[in-house]
This record gives C-alpha cells, structure tokens and sequence, in this order.
C-alpha cells in the first residue's frame, strides 16, 4: 500500500524544515534557549516542590499522633514589617503559666511536654568537639512522644530529674558518635557549654528533615535549662497530646480554654499565642507551595512570551532571507498551504526543542535539590505535558505571523528579490 500524497508532502515539509533550522545552528540553539529557561524555571520548582509535598504527606511530622502544639511565634516566622513585631512584642510563655496549664489539664491529656530551646549548644568530651549549633531543649519526659523521637538505649528524663533540677542530659545519635566513636556514653560527663551533664540515654537516629539534621540535639531537665541558660527572655513551647483520636477535638477544646486561663486572658480578649499541629504544619506547606507554584509560572510564563517575541523575530528575518527560496518553491508548484505549513513547523520544533531540553534540566534541577534535603524524587509528569502544550502553542502563535508572511509572498515578486 503506497503512502499518501498527503503524508508525503508532510514528510517532505517536515525534512525542509528541520534542514533550514540545521543551516542556522547558532540562531536556532540562542532562540530555543530562551524557552528553555522559561520551561527550566517552572519544572525545577514544580518538581522540587511536588517532592517536598509527597514527602510531608505521606508522614514527614513534626510531632507525634494526636498532639497540638502552644508557643508564642508561629511555626514559619518570614512574617515582615507590623506582622513580625505584634510576634516578637507577645509576653513569653512562661513556666510559671506552664505549670498551671499542666494543673488546669490534669486528667484530660495523655502527655504534656514542655520544652524551650537554645540552638547555640557546643559539647566537648575528652577534646572532642561537636558542632556549635547544637539544639538544646530544657524539657520533661513527654518530649520523645510530642516529637516522635524514640530512646535507643539508657533512660528518659524523669520528673524526679526535673523536680531535683538534675545536671543529667539525652543525646541525639549525632552527638553520641562524634564524641564516642569506641565507647558507649552512658554515665559518661560531657562538658555542655561551660556546663558539665552526664548523660543517661542515647535517641535513637532520626534523620534529616529539609537539610537539617534531626540527631544535633540533646535534652536535659527544663529546671537545669533555666539554671544554666537562664530563664528571664524565653518562651516555652507546650505540646499536648489527646488519650485518642476521638477525643482529639474535645483535648483540642479543653486545652485552648486552659491556656487562656494559664495566661490571664480576659473574655473579651484574643489569644496572644500560635497553635498549630501536624495538619496545620501540612496546610500551611500546601499553602505556600501553591503561591510558590504560581509565582513560579507566571514568571515562565513571562520569560516564555519574551521567547516566543524572539522566535517570531527570527522567523521573520528568515522570511526575509529566504524570499528567493520561497519564490522558486511556489514557481514549481508549492502552495501556500506548503509554505505555512514549513515556517509553522520550523518555530514549532524550535520551542519543542527548547521545552524538551527545559524539562529535563529542570527535573535534574528539581531532583537535585529534593535530593539535597533527603526526601523522595519526583518526575512532575503533568507539569512536563503542560510545558510541551505550552511551548507548541507558543510555537504556533509566535510563529504564525511570519509563515503567513511567507504563504502570502507574490512568487513573481519573490523570484525579483535580491
């Protein structure tokens, strides 16, 4: 069976295209490069994000099951301007509050953490040094469960420890094998930014959580904490966790009406504290990722439109360039139809070129960095098929103009140019 005439003029008009796109590498490659840092741009954020997103929501938590959390900033501080100073100028959650918020929930919650921070901690041990950076946490026994961290061996922080304000400290698994490479910590005394702890228990490895290691931490009893970092300009963090699911929205309830009361908060007054939990933490991700992914594609989608003015422009000089060539091609019987179709096919296969060449550095890119921060990689095929669309529509519409130019050349007059 012979092949239609139809397709082999196709064939013929697709061969001539690519033909005159391969005479003029230079100009076809800078012109294709602009929507490839168009496509690029949208497909590494898409991609990255898209990982990040899979990552949080099939159990990348904060916290532990059924708990929500009270501190005085939110979990995401990028607030500027008036929003960052009505946070920073809150009173503290103090522990003195805290202690009667644990009173006010006695028999309502399973587990009530306390927990405050200092992210300046340095450990030495028998010259050995770990980071500077070390996160310190004054908590009780209830911060392995709000966290989701487990004990890999040794014991947990006891209330005795807290009430007797004991120099004793959890480490994570981070610090454990940069100061005792050959030997077990347990009982061993570290010395803890000027303080000496000895250490009765050892977390087990958690991981990275976006680049940043989970196991630099360590925790010694929230009363010790005060006594050695001081307790007159910080906050403290209460993490409540429900008995169950069920009862979660109720504990939920129960625990706002508490702090209010722990704070000395009027009816008529708003809360001056930040609750959040795992589902917050995840909307407020999806949230961002969303303006992210907008803001991602309208500027591709600037830098695509600049492209396709580009694509048109170089288009339209090879009309010029080419006039004699279209003459002679209409002389022996091309049609119009020919023509248009031969420059539309040109600028089509120029910014397909481009976009295919944009999603495969944007993926790389993306996954790369998803890569970076320890968390699954992704290959965002809806957004690739969207920026194969994009780019063809922005082949054929930037490109039409400059091929009806072309279809509509006079043959005799074509012929005439010099």
């Amino acid at each position: 069976m012979k092949p239609s005439r139809s397709r082999m003029m196709f064939g013929e008009i697709l061969r001539m295209a690519l033909s005159s796109v391969g005479a003029n590498k230079l100009r076809s490659g800078l012109t294709m490069m602009g929507i490839t840092i168009g496509v690029f741009s949208v497909i590494s954020v898409m991609t990255a994000v898209g990982a990040l997103q899979n990552s949080i929501e099939t159990g990348l938590t904060l916290f532990g099951s059924n708990i929500f959390q009270f501190a005085k900033f939110p979990p995401n501080m990028n607030a500027a301007g008036d929003t960052r100073k009505k946070y920073q100028d809150r009173r503290n959650i103090t522990y003195k509050q805290a202690l009667r918020y644990v009173e006010l929930m006695d028999g309502y919650a399973r587990e009530i953490c306390l927990k405050s921070f200092d992210f300046n901690g340095q450990a030495v041990y028998n010259g050995l040094k770990t980071t500077p950076s070390l996160t310190v946490v004054g908590t009780n026994k209830s911060f392995l469960t709000a966290n989701a961290y487990t004990l890999e061996y040794g014991r947990n922080i006891s209330d005795e420890d807290v009430e007797f304000s004991r120099t004793v400290l959890v480490v994570g698994k981070q610090i454990e094998k940069t100061l005792f490479p050959h030997e077990s910590p347990l009982g061993k005394q570290i010395r803890l930014n000027g303080h000496m702890l000895t250490i009765i228990g050892v977390m087990e490895e958690k991981g990275t959580s976006f680049g940043q290691s989970q196991d630099d931490i360590c925790l010694m009893p929230i009363t010790r904490f005060f006594e050695n970092f001081g307790e007159a300009k910080r906050t403290i963090n209460i993490a409540t966790q429900s008995f169950t699911q069920q009862n979660y929205e109720a504990t939920l309830d129960r625990g706002i009406g508490a702090m209010r009361t722990a704070r000395g908060l009027k009816a008529n007054q708003e809360n001056d504290f930040e609750l959040y939990s795992n589902d917050s933490l995840k909307s407020a991700f999806i949230s961002v990722a969303g303006v992210v992914r907008i803001g991602a594609f309208v500027i591709s989608l600037i830098a695509l439109v600049a492209a396709g003015i580009g694509i048109m422009n170089i288009m339209l000089v090879s009309v010029t360039e080419r006039t004699k060539e279209i003459g002679v091609r209409k002389s022996i019987g091309a049609r119009s139809r020919d023509i248009l179709q031969q420059f539309l096919t040109e600028a089509v296969f120029i910014s397909e070129a481009g976009g295919i060449l944009g999603i495969v550095l944007g993926v790389i890119g993306g996954d790369l960095l998803a890569y970076w921060l320890k968390v699954d990689l992704i290959f965002p095929y809806g957004w690739a098929i969207v920026g194969l669309v994009v780019c063809s529509a922005i082949g054929i519409g930037f490109g039409f103009y400059p091929a009806y130019r072309a279809a509509a050349l006079d043959p005799i007059d074509a012929l005439r140019y010099e």
